[in-house]
């Protein structure tokens, strides 16, 4: 059976970016259709749209986690404190383990050592699952 991280790489090599390639992985265990999930994510790929910044796998994780754990009320700001803190935690975890939470640093265009996308959708999809476990 293949696990929700095989299939994020999988998306992946089937031609997702990166952001959609987790995301769509996760989106169904919060009512998200794939469809949904790939166009949601679209213009995360590549570092926020192409633009090198926050890796979009990353992101992707970062709103799983808005979509686990927001009460989803308008304008009620009640769970965003422990919803940042669980994003700050898991951007931790994934610095940790690659070096940098920046597409344009992952990718070794600043002279750090190369973490590959298919890298980056693993680890993202790997520490958020490993998340959704700890908080059950």
């Amino acid at each position: 059976m293949e696990t929700r991280v095989q299939k994020a790489v999988g998306l992946h090599q089937s031609g997702c970016n990166c952001a959609q390639a987790v995301l769509c992985a996760y989106g169904d265990l919060f009512g998200l259709d794939e469809k949904q999930a790939y166009k949601i994510a679209e213009g995360f790929g590549s570092g926020m749209g192409g633009m090198g910044e926050t890796c979009g796998a990353v992101a992707a994780a970062f709103m799983l986690i808005g979509l686990k754990n927001s009460n989803g009320a308008i304008g009620d700001k009640a769970t965003r404190p422990d919803t940042y803190e669980q994003v700050r935690e898991l951007a931790g975890a994934f610095k940790e383990e690659a070096g940098s939470v920046i597409c344009r640093e992952l990718k070794g265009t600043t002279g750090l050592p190369v973490y590959p996308c298919s890298k980056c959708i693993e680890t993202a999809a790997r520490l958020f699952e490993n998340h959704l476990k700890s908080i059950g």
